[in-house]
């Protein structure tokens, strides 16, 4: 595995608990943060997505993001 991603979240999203519980089954490490809670990471997510807070954003290592990304995606970008 190339690194721990990082999934910026909320705690109403229905999308974010089912990507993390995918990630969770297939063991694929990652680091949670909800962007209610952070405005620095509130603020990146907005930047990410046009000026939107849309989630899940997950981080990748190399620097890339994906929004509201599959569970195929995220293996795909992470060579799992």
């Amino acid at each position: 595995m190339l690194g721990t991603v990082t999934m910026y979240s909320t705690t109403w999203c229905g999308y974010c608990r089912r990507l993390k519980s995918q990630m969770d089954r297939e063991n694929i490490a990652y680091t949670e943060i909800n962007i209610e809670q952070d405005p620095e990471s509130a603020a990146f997510v907005e930047k990410a997505n046009g000026g939107n807070q849309t989630v899940p954003t997950v981080l990748f290592p190399d620097g890339s993001t994906l929004t509201n990304p599959s569970l195929a995606q995220v293996k795909q970008r992470i060579g799992a």
